[in-house]
């Protein structure tokens, strides 16, 4: 079962989201950030927040700026709007009644959910999927049209099936964000996952989040996934890593 929701960015727009309402015990709630250019629907977004919904912990999953089913202009956003919407995010479902317990992000989204916990009252948990250290990692994809974007202000640029605008705004956003500082301070576990094999977001990664980050904090390797999770239930296998070990945090919560 799942419950589709509207809230506005912090730019203005409204953002689609959608709830995987948990099944059975209610063990807790979550909020899965999705990476660069995919979106709530994307195999890692949709799969992993199924599955938890299936273990107890209701997810909400959203759009981003100008992808999928939000409104707006995605080049008008930036890495500190995916961070303030992912709080805001957080903000919604605590005015429905159902305040995040759990925090996951995937790939640049994980990038995000590092930015953006310490901003969540009342998290109990985080949880990060083949994400990057540095949010500029994401320079690599669209370094081809870079120079133009520099020196034009904007420019398009054709990926995953379609052709978005990307704005020199956006480009020196990414660049200013400074992930190591926030990591250190992060005072929520913190479990990082990701594949030895990932050839998108190299696993050093995670050993530089990890070895940043404070007590209580875990690492998993997620042996033969891809960056994507797209193999054959890689995501349900996440998804599983991430109810066990958070289980005794929301614990927490339920007391």
């Amino acid at each position: 079962m799942k419950e589709k929701v509207r809230f506005p960015s912090v730019v203005g727009p409204e953002l689609a989201g959608v709830i995987d309402l948990p099944e059975g015990k209610v063990r807790g709630w979550g909020l899965f950030v999705h990476g660069f250019t995919l979106g709530k629907d994307s195999p890692a977004a949709s799969r992993v927040s199924k599955q938890l919904a299936r273990e107890g912990i209701g997810m909400l999953r959203f759009d981003n700026l100008g992808i999928g089913d939000s409104d707006g202009d995605w080049g008008d956003g930036s890495f500190t709007v995916k961070v303030q919407d992912t709080v805001r995010a957080a903000a919604f479902m605590a005015e429905r009644g159902t305040p995040v317990d759990l925090l996951v992000g995937h790939s640049w989204g994980g990038a995000a959910a590092l930015a953006s916990a310490g901003e969540m009252p009342g998290l109990r948990a985080l949880a990060t999927i083949a994400a990057p250290v540095d949010p500029s990692h994401v320079e690599r994809q669209y370094d081809s049209v870079l120079d133009r974007v520099l020196s034009d202000g904007a420019h398009e640029w054709f990926v995953g099936g379609r052709t978005l605008v990307l704005k020199r705004a956006f480009v020196e956003d990414v660049r200013k964000a400074h992930l190591r500082d926030r990591i250190g301070e992060l005072n929520v576990p913190l479990l990082v996952a990701h594949s030895p094999t990932d050839s998108t977001v190299d696993i050093s990664n995670a050993a530089e989040i990890f070895q940043e980050a404070r007590h209580p904090r875990s690492f998993i390797s997620l042996e033969g996934a891809d960056h994507l999770l797209t193999a054959r239930g890689q995501a349900q296998r996440a998804a599983h890593i991430i109810s066990a070990w958070a289980d005794q945090y929301l614990g927490e919560a339920r007391r």
